[in-house]
């Protein structure tokens, strides 16, 4: 469900740049508000291209049917809440949570981290992919992070190694990319760009 414009607008007007917003912030606004917290900050995250979208389902549908088959756990896809810490809760665009941690799945939110986040890339959320969210996703505990980008059809798949995201592997417009997570899950690069 979106909200209306009108509804969008008298919410960014009530949102100050000097405070610093919590997860009870976050969870008064109203479902479908295009906000995620990041930082204390609540961030307007406006709706995805179609191309971005596009991808999402490629990608996404093809893990989720793989974790499916398997039965390794399960993939979800944004908008769902993942709450890391009270000024932290993020929409990633696609989360696989592993078979036996799947009790950090609430009726409102994820609470904790998921095993595997990917994000694409968008102008307006880019930056925090890249440098806020990367951190957060290192420091709590994401085993891999996949930063898939539109631009240059490319991927990079980061995985932690001695508490520290570590550039795995990058393939661009061609080539596979697999994860060392959701095990023997691996995808043609050129099959969702």
């Amino acid at each position: 469900m979106s909200l209306p414009l009108q509804e969008i607008k008298a919410i960014q007007a009530a949102i100050t740049s000097d405070r610093i917003y919590t997860y009870e912030d976050y969870s008064r606004l109203p479902e479908g508000a295009p906000y995620q917290l990041i930082g204390g900050n609540l961030v307007l995250t406006p709706a995805p291209t179609t191309y971005h979208q596009i991808i999402s389902m490629k990608l996404g549908t093809k893990m989720a049917g793989y974790v499916m088959e398997k039965d390794l756990g399960l993939v979800l896809f944004a908008p769902i809440d993942v709450y890391f810490e009270n000024t932290e809760t993020y929409q990633p665009d696609i989360i696989f949570i592993a078979k036996e941690r799947l009790s950090i799945i609430e009726k409102e939110k994820i609470k904790g981290s998921p095993d595997l986040v990917i994000e694409i890339l968008s102008p307006g959320t880019g930056y925090y992919d890249l440098k806020k969210k990367f951190k957060i996703y290192e420091n709590h505990g994401v085993k891999e992070y996949w930063i898939v980008d539109p631009e240059d059809c490319s991927v990079e798949i980061y995985a932690v190694q001695e508490g520290k995201f570590i550039l795995r592997h990058k393939a661009e417009k061609k080539g596979s990319v697999d994860s060392k997570v959701v095990t023997g899950f691996k995808i043609d690069v050129e099959n969702f760009f």
